[in-house]
């Protein structure tokens, strides 16, 4: 099995990596943080890109793209830490509406909200033109306001729904994919910060502590990577495991978020924690996306299920490929 990317998937990828590290920088953060509302103007450039209607059909006017796609374009999502809806939206709600909607999702009309009872709030409801539960759309409730760890995102008060297994899979394959950008971002940062900061008049970046540090992170993040592409791929192919793929995906993922969280306070040292420092953005971001569809723990006990409960072969001998294939 080939894992590289194709040309034209890694078109895609720097283009929109491209596009939010010119039109969505810390400052956007900063304004967002103060104005607590959505940004008009991230949603329209985000729109514009096309990216509101990467997954719909293309007879409904989108791109017609699939999830190894979503998975990329989320990664980029994460790395600029952008909290407009459009993950929600474009990424995992699309393909589940109806042709109508998905007309209007692709032209940046519609947003959409998502409600499942592994999460005890809902996000953006309060800015959703529908909320998806239950298999369908319904118009979204009044609900009360909820504090969250992370400023930039609005959270609301859980209304009924049922277990949806489509809709938690591929929300926890978006939230992983976000997660690792998020890990990408605070690896740069913390470089970045290590190469300038200077103590016993040398940068700090040259101390061999703080290179294993970074190192570290370095390798969970890229051993997080295939990790991610490859739950992609399995939900974009319809394999029997898909579900477990998908659960290693969010494990792999936020175990590369959090350990970047911690490294980046740790080589910020005390400024690490201080409001004017940007890192606090994404590391709070981290923090919420690894409790959100299905925390570490509920993600392992469904691979747990899988190897012990149902059989499931591991082992260096059993590539991707293989696995796939004999699922």
């Amino acid at each position: 099995m080939d894992f590289r990317l194709t040309e034209e998937q890694q078109e895609l990828r720097n283009a929109v990596r491209d596009y939010l590290a010119g039109e969505h920088g810390p400052e956007v953060l900063r304004r967002r943080d103060a104005q607590r509302e959505p940004d008009d103007a991230v949603w329209s450039g985000l729109v514009g890109m096309g990216l509101a209607g990467l997954l719909v059909p293309e007879a409904q006017g989108g791109l017609g793209l699939g999830l190894i796609e979503a998975a990329l374009v989320a990664v980029e999502l994460g790395r600029a830490n952008v909290s407009e809806p459009i993950a929600d939206t474009a990424l995992i709600a699309a393909p589940l509406l109806s042709p109508a909607e998905q007309e209007k999702v692709a032209a940046g009309t519609l947003k959409i909200a998502l409600a499942h009872p592994i999460n005890p709030w809902i996000a953006d409801l309060g800015t959703a033109d529908l909320l998806y539960t239950s298999g369908g759309t319904t118009v979204p409730p009044v609900a009360k306001a909820l504090t969250g760890i992370d400023p930039l995102r609005s959270l609301f008060a859980p209304v009924f729904s049922t277990e949806d297994d489509n809709l938690l899979n591929r929300a926890a394959l978006i939230s992983a994919a976000q997660m690792l950008g998020g890990a990408e971002a605070m690896l740069a940062i913390s470089t970045e910060y290590a190469k300038t900061r200077e103590q016993f008049g040398q940068a700090i970046g040259s101390f061999q502590a703080i290179k294993h540090h970074l190192a570290t992170v370095a390798v969970k993040v890229e051993f997080a990577r295939p990790v991610v592409l490859r739950a992609a791929y399995a939900a974009e192919h319809g394999h029997a495991r898909t579900a477990v793929a998908i659960s290693h995906a969010k494990v792999a993922a936020t175990d590369a978020a959090m350990l970047a969280a911690e490294t980046a306070i740790q080589v910020h040292g005390a400024m690490g924690y201080t409001y004017e420092v940007d890192l606090h953005f994404w590391m709070k971001r981290a923090w919420a996306l690894a409790g959100a569809w299905g925390d570490r723990a509920f993600h392992l006990r469904r691979i747990e299920a899988a190897v012990i409960g149902r059989g499931m072969t591991i082992g260096p001998d059993t590539v991707f490929a293989s696995e796939l294939n004999n699922a």
